[in-house]
């Protein structure tokens, strides 16, 4: 009985070793594993018949048994090795990259011309010590109005100017109302800077739009003059445009007074680029602040003046149109 349980552990093991090496995926070699090595395998099978033969025969068959599991499980390492390797190496060359193919192409991104200037802008704020402010473009009438000293009376409030809602509110005409929220939330001093979209009542044509982008700054300090204002902006507008020459007109808003108009010499001409004052006493009292200890300035700009005087747009409506061959030119 030992020799014929010898033969078979030696086929089995001659078997097991082919069938190993012959298998071409792992998971075959998984199937193969269970078979011979496997609880219910072909190995534990034979051996379950030690249990018939003599206490001398089966230390004898035990050793054998042990070589024959061992051999099969060498073979399998060694052909999960290579099957592994194998993988491994069929991944790479998939996934190789040939640098001497033509890349696929990705057009550019570009920054859009309002984009561009409202970013040098902030820029140029931000380097003078401004601090950045947004609000709601849906308002109240009193931060838009009421809060800025614009009388019930006055022309911007006509319908024809502005966008009311059936709610008693309105969107925007200016970027003013930011500096109204922040100044009843922060004690002098302060310099805010507010960018944003505003709306206006306008019938749309090459220079005029319903919705626009205005940039406007706020500075509240003791001390402050119309001298300091005119730095300001004289700063900004040279970090802009160049060294021009620039020039300031009287001129009214409800909210600044005195009021002015800035212009720039561009290409031979005078440009209107800006509006700008000292702050009311009446604003500064809206929000709590001592106007006989408080002075400030203001001033702003539409961000669109300034892309069509930058770039040479004779149309405002080509900022909005989303045209690959205009926007492609920035």
């Amino acid at each position: 009985m030992t020799t014929n349980l010898e033969d078979q552990l030696l086929a089995l093991r001659q078997e097991g070793e082919q069938a190993i090496a012959s298998a071409d995926t792992l998971e075959r070699l998984e199937e193969l594993r269970i078979s011979y090595l496997g609880k219910k395998g072909q190995l534990g099978a034979l051996l379950r018949s030690m249990g018939q033969m003599s206490a001398e025969e089966r230390p004898k068959i035990g050793a054998m048994a042990n070589i024959v599991k061992e051999s099969l499980q060498e073979s399998l390492d060694k052909q999960r090795t290579a099957l592994e390797s194998a993988k491994i190496q069929a991944q790479l060359k998939a996934e190789t990259l040939d640098v001497t193919m033509p890349g696929i192409y990705r057009p550019q991104g570009r920054i859009h011309p309002l984009n561009g200037i409202i970013d040098r802008a902030l820029d140029i704020f931000v380097g003078l010590g401004y601090t950045v402010a947004e609000g709601p473009e849906m308002e109240t009438d009193y931060y838009n109005f009421e809060a800025l000293n614009t009388p019930p009376d006055h022309p911007a409030r006509d319908m024809q100017d502005t966008f009311y809602l059936p709610d008693g509110n309105l969107l925007r005409t200016h970027t003013s109302s930011v500096q109204i929220r922040y100044m009843e939330k922060e004690e002098p001093p302060i310099r805010v800077v507010a960018p944003g979209r505003v709306y206006r009542r306008d019938n749309v044509d090459a220079t005029h739009s319903a919705v626009f982008h205005q940039i406007e700054l706020l500075a509240v300090d003791e001390g402050l003059t119309f001298t300091d204002l005119k730095g300001t902006v004289k700063v900004f507008l040279q970090s802009i445009f160049g060294d021009l020459p620039i020039r300031f007109r009287a001129s009214y808003f409800p909210f600044t007074e005195p009021s002015a108009e800035v212009d720039l010499q561009w290409n031979g001409r005078w440009l209107e680029v800006m509006g700008c004052g000292m702050v009311d006493p009446n604003v500064l009292k809206s929000v709590g602040y001592d106007p006989e200890i408080y002075t400030g300035f203001a001033a702003g700009f539409g961000v669109e003046r300034f892309a069509m005087v930058l770039h040479q747009i004779d149309d405002i409506r080509r900022l909005y149109a989303s045209d690959l061959r205009f926007l492609h030119q920035f």
